[in-house]
């Protein structure tokens, strides 16, 4: 089969690879049909390389046809439609139990000291193969695979995988009370559908904060209040505090993360340990490694006090310097986390209708063969082309 392979620091690859093997007999192989780019996806093509081996296959945004199943599925058939969700859960452990199947202790990664496995995400996540593929294997194939009606095209429920239940989960630990105000940091696919999900959810004054112009103009588009970081800069938070009462914003979705524009020192840091042999660049980054925090600090910044910071933007330091004292002092509650996709799922599904209430079906920006996809990451890191979702046909 063709798949996006790994070979080093911004060179990505579609190779040819052995198709995947039932293993088990709750196992699963499905066609995929499409497949999404995760500004996630950007960190393993930047940061995380000394966690990853050359001819590791990446994605977690899968979804396609059932062409396989184990001798002990009973409720899938070859031919049935499914979304995949990013992370593997076995849907029976007390974490599943507890709707936290980013922790499932079936497929935990102890020995990295991690939370469940992901696909196509480092061997900090076990080391899974992904779905920017032709084909998956899929475990757990009663729990883990989200049936789907035949029919609407795969964009009504491809972000299902991924971008909505990061979305939803990201305004759920918001925490916005009624009338509150919500500021979304970075307007890129995950953060323009936390936007998009507090508005359906109710949330009266969504303000969203990036400075790509594509972005801003189609978070308008939908009645988001715009702030352009580029024409503010250092006043930015005195803007958001104009538009709400002088207070700041009573929650604030940094959905951003790691890569923050802004934070030249943590930027130059993470260049120096790429370019260390991977070894001692791990070592590092298990113990001394630091993000680009201009994000968060900002958004520490711009909420009001006893206000909500909900984290969906990826981190991975391990001796970020925090401003402790402002958080103590500002009574901020901080929520974070790997979407708990199958938690969400009944909440999404039922929005997924013709209707289409959170725009699904035009979310995507681009739709690429996957023997687009080293372009594709290229145009995606450097924002260029209007791409906010890039999409892969397998």
């Amino acid at each position: 089969m063709k798949a996006l392979t790994w070979h080093g620091k911004r060179d990505v690859r579609v190779d040819t690879h052995p198709d995947p093997v039932i293993q088990d007999p709750t196992d699963t192989i499905i066609r995929v049909t499409s497949t999404g780019l995760c500004g996630s996806d950007l960190h393993l093509y930047e940061v995380f390389g000394p966690f990853l081996t050359e001819g590791d296959i990446l994605g977690h945004e899968p979804m396609g046809v059932v062409e396989e199943v184990g001798a002990e599925v009973t409720s899938l058939k070859v031919g049935d439609r499914v979304v995949v969700p990013f992370n593997i859960s076995c849907g029976d452990c007390y974490m599943c139990g507890q709707g936290l199947h980013s922790q499932c202790e079936t497929t935990q990664v102890r020995e990295q000291g991690m939370g469940a496995s992901l696909f196509g995400y480092t061997k900090l996540y076990g080391g899974v193969p992904g779905g920017q593929a032709e084909f998956l294997r899929v475990p757990f194939a009663d729990r883990l695979p989200v049936k789907v009606p035949e029919g609407p095209a795969d964009t009504r429920f491809l972000f299902l995988s991924d971008v909505l239940p990061t979305a939803w989960q990201g305004v759920e630990y918001a925490d916005v009370q009624p009338g509150g105000t919500l500021a979304v940091i970075g307007l890129g696919p995950i953060g323009e559908m936390c936007a998009r999900v507090a508005q359906h959810r109710g949330v009266e004054k969504v303000i969203g904060i990036d400075l790509v112009d594509e972005r801003l103009a189609r978070a308008a588009e939908r009645g988001v209040t715009t702030l352009d970081l580029r024409e503010h800069g250092a006043d930015l938070a005195d803007a958001v505090r104009e538009l709400t009462d002088g207070r700041g914003a009573d929650s604030v979705i940094d959905a951003v993360g790691l890569e923050a524009h802004g934070a030249p020192v943590a930027s130059l840091a993470q260049r120096a340990v790429g370019l260390l042999p991977d070894a001692a660049a791990e070592k590092i980054m298990r113990t001394a490694g630091i993000d680009r925090l201009s994000a968060l600090r900002l958004a520490i910044d711009i909420v009001r006090r006893g206000g909500t910071i909900s984290l969906v933007g990826v981190y991975g330091g391990m001796s970020d310097p925090l401003p402790m004292l402002t958080l103590f002092d500002k009574q901020i509650q901080l929520r974070m986390g790997q979407a708990n996709v199958h938690r969400w799922v009944p909440d999404i599904l039922p929005l997924l209708t013709d209707d289409d209430p959170l725009g699904v079906d035009t979310f995507a920006t681009h739709t690429l063969p996957l023997t687009d996809a080293p372009e594709a990451y290229s145009m995606f890191q450097r924002k260029e082309n209007g791409a906010i979702k890039v999409v892969f046909t397998p």
